[in-house]
This record gives C-alpha cells, sequence and structure tokens, in this order.
C-alpha cells in the first residue's frame, strides 16, 4: 500500500495522542511501514510552541501563536513529514491544520489563520475524533498535570464551535473529513478511525 498522510484531530482530551499511537500500531501489525508524528513538533520552532502552551517564562505571546504554529507546520513538513513519505512511509499526526484554525482563531480571524495555512499539504484523510467537552475535561483531570494554556471549560467549549467551522471549510478546500465518536471505549474509536482509512 502506498504512503499516505492520516491526521487525527480533536480537542484536548478527546483523545487523539492515544488514537494516533493506537493506529500506528495497527498498521505496523498489518505491514505497513508507520509512524508517529506530532503538533506542535519536537523542531525548535515546536518547542517555542510547547514553551508558550505551558506558560513557561517570559516566552512569546500567544498572539504570536497563529505565526508560531504555521512555522512550525513548514518546517515539520520540510524536515520530517515529506522526506518519510517519499520514502514510502505512512504519516499519521496528532494536529494539524484543522487545529490552527479551531484554536488560533481564538485569538485571530480564522481568515488569517487560513492564510497561514493553505499552502500546506492536504492530508489524505482526516479523522475528527469528536467528544463532549465535559469528556475531554475529565480526562484532562485523570492526568493529574497543571492545565495548559486552551484546557478550560470555557476554552474547549469555544475551539469546539470553532471546529465545526473549521472542518467545514477545510471540506469545501478538497480535505476528505470523517468525523468519529470520541466518548466511546478507545478500542471501539480506534476500530471506527480504522474503518474511515480502509473506507
Amino acid at each position: 500500500m502506498s504512503a499516505r498522510f492520516l491526521v487525527i484531530e480533536g480537542l484536548d482530551g478527546a483523545g487523539t495522542t492515544t488514537q494516533v499511537r493506537r493506529l500506528v500500531d495497527v498498521l505496523r501489525q498489518r505491514g505497513q511501514d508507520a509512524a508517529m508524528a506530532f503538533e506542535p513538533s519536537d523542531g525548535p520552532i515546536g518547542r517555542l510552541v510547547r514553551s508558550v502552551l505551558r506558560r513557561e517564562g517570559d516566552g512569546p505571546s500567544t498572539e504570536s501563536l497563529p505565526w508560531l504554529f504555521a512555522a512550525d507546520r513548514r518546517d515539520h513538513l520540510a524536515r520530517e513529514i515529506e522526506p518519510a513519505l517519499a520514502r514510502g512511509r505512512t504519516i499519521v499526526c496528532d494536529r494539524y491544520i484543522a487545529s490552527s484554525l479551531a484554536y488560533q482563531s481564538l485569538d485571530a480571524s480564522m481568515d488569517l489563520v487560513w492564510t497561514l495555512n493553505r499552502s500546506f499539504r492536504v492530508p489524505d484523510l482526516t479523522v475528527w475524533v469528536r467528544a463532549p467537552v465535559d469528556t475531554c475535561l475529565a480526562r484532562i483531570g485523570r492526568r493529574g498535570a497543571n492545565p495548559e494554556l486552551f484546557e478550560q471549560r470555557e476554552v474547549l467549549e469555544a475551539v469546539d464551535k470553532a471546529y465545526t467551522i473549521a472542518m467545514a471549510r477545510l471540506s469545501r478546500h478538497g480535505h476528505r473529513i470523517v468525523e468519529v465518536d470520541g466518548s466511546a471505549p478507545e478500542a471501539e474509536v480506534t476500530a471506527a478511525v480504522l474503518a474511515a482509512i480502509d473506507a
């Protein structure tokens, strides 16, 4: 099977990271060369983004995030994703353009965020793991870590609404998007994601 660029999207606490890991495991069991990718990336710009999300020190302002995420995405594509796809490896990425449209549109217009991201590679498939805000907050609480910048009820509620608008915009621009129920047990979500990919 040829290399594919797959993206898993959803709110903080929706289980995107868990599903990325589970999906890569299944694809490898099927004999495919598959690898995980995450945004923000582990590159120099991605590390800067993470410091802002964790509210560490006196780094850049939150208002700079739309540009920082776009710069990190460009770097991530050039350094890791595009070369891996060229070698025939399937990449499963935890977050991509839809996250920027949903999250960064809280601090900037969605039109601006779209302008910063519209030229980037279109995924072969984006799976939207959609879970209620209450479910996401409960999962975040069970982690026991200090909440990051966006991990608050009023913020997640706003992002959830923005995701609906973002996914509609991406669909209009040729992105293939499938929504799955992220409130189901992990294994059921994985089965739904695999069904979407296999289809």
